[in-house]
C-alpha cells in the first residue's frame, strides 16, 4: 500500500468526526470573541490548525497504544498496530504536523504562542493517562478544548473568565461524547486494562452521560447569555437538548454500533451550537 495512503490512514484523514469535535468548540469562541465579525484570516489558521493537530493527535495516540490497540477488535488493523509502519513513522508525522501548525500561529500574538506550548503538551502526554486516569475523557475535554482560550487570546490578547467557563463545559461535552465511544470498547478495555469513564461510571455511565450533557449545555448557554446572545441562540441550545435526548435513546440499550452511531452525532450537536451563535449574530 502506498505510504502516504497509510499515513492518512494513520491520521484518520478517512473519518473526521474527530476535527469536527475540536472545531466547533473553537469556532464559537472566535465568534464570541470578535461578536460575529471574526477576522478570517485567524479563522484560517484555526480551521488549518485544527486539522492539523488533531491529525498530529492520532498519530501520537496510536504510538502510545500500540501494544494496547492489537487486543482491541475496532483498532487492531490500525497501520502502527498491523506492522505496516513503523513506530518512527508515526512520531515523525505526529512532529511534522506539529510544527507545520506552530508555523502556521508566528503571525498571530505571544500570548497565542505561549498557550500553543502548553496545547501540545496537553495533546501529547492524553493517550498516557489512560495508563492511571480513571476519567481520561476530562483531559480529552482539555485538549479538545483548549482552542478556545487560544481563540480569545488570539483575537483580544486576553482570556476572559468566560473563555474558561466555556473550556469546563467542554470537558463535561467530552465526557458525555467520549464515554458513549468508549462504550464501545469497554470489554476489550476491561481485558487489557485500559482505564475509560464507560468502566469508571459502570452502570451508571447512562446517566452520566445524560447528566455531562446538562450542565456541559447550561454552561454554554450561561456563556452566550452573558455575551447577548438571545433568540437564535437559546433555539439552538433547544435543539441541542434534543440531540443529546435522542442519544439517550441510542445508548440506554448500551448496543455497540448505537454508543457510535450517539458518538458520531455529537458533530450535529456541535454544529447547531454553533449555527446558533452565528445567526444571533448575523441577525441583530
Amino acid at each position: 500500500m502506498n505510504r502516504l495512503k497509510l499515513y492518512a490512514l494513520l491520521v484518520r484523514a478517512h473519518k473526521p468526526i474527530g476535527i469536527l469535535l475540536l472545531l466547533w468548540p473553537t469556532m464559537i469562541a472566535l465568534w464570541l470573541a470578535s461578536a460575529g465579525r471574526p477576522d478570517w484570516g485567524v479563522v484560517a489558521i484555526y480551521v488549518i490548525g485544527t486539522v492539523l493537530m488533531r491529525s498530529a493527535g492520532c498519530a501520537i495516540n496510536d504510538y502510545a497504544d500500540r501494544d494496547f490497540d492489537k487486543h482491541v477488535k475496532r483498532t487492531e488493523q490500525r497501520p502502527l498496530t498491523a506492522g505496516k509502519i513503523k513506530s518512527w513513522e508515526a512520531l515523525m508525522v505526529a512532529g511534522v504536523l506539529a510544527l507545520v501548525s506552530f508555523l502556521l500561529i508566528l503571525p498571530l500574538n505571544g500570548l497565542t504562542k505561549q498557550m500553543s506550548v502548553a496545547a501540545v503538551i496537553i495533546a501529547g502526554t492524553y493517550p498516557y493517562f489512560k495508563r492511571f486516569f480513571a476519567i481520561p475523557q476530562a483531559y480529552l475535554g482539555i485538549a479538545f478544548g483548549f482552542g478556545i482560550p487560544m481563540a480569545f487570546a488570539s483575537l483580544t490578547n486576553e482570556v476572559p473568565l468566560a473563555a474558561w467557563v466555556m473550556l469546563i463545559g467542554n470537558v463535561f461535552w467530552a465526557v458525555a461524547y467520549d464515554t458513549e465511544y468508549a462504550m464501545v470498547d469497554r470489554d476489550d478495555d476491561l481485558k487489557i486494562g485500559i482505564k475509560t469513564s464507560a468502566i469508571t461510571f459502570g452502570r451508571y455511565d447512562v446517566l452520566a452521560v445524560m447528566l455531562c450533557y446538562a450542565v456541559a449545555l447550561s454552561l454554554f448557554w450561561a456563556v452566550g447569555w452573558q455575551y447577548g446572545l438571545r433568540g437564535w441562540f437559546t433555539a439552538s441550545i433547544l435543539v441541542a437538548c434534543g440531540f443529546a435526548l435522542y442519544h439517550y435513546t441510542l445508548i440506554r440499550d448500551r448496543d455497540r454500533m448505537r454508543c457510535l452511531a450517539a458518538f458520531t452525532n455529537n458533530n450535529w450537536l456541535g454544529a447547531v451550537i454553533f449555527a446558533g451563535v452565528a445567526l444571533d449574530y448575523a441577525f441583530r
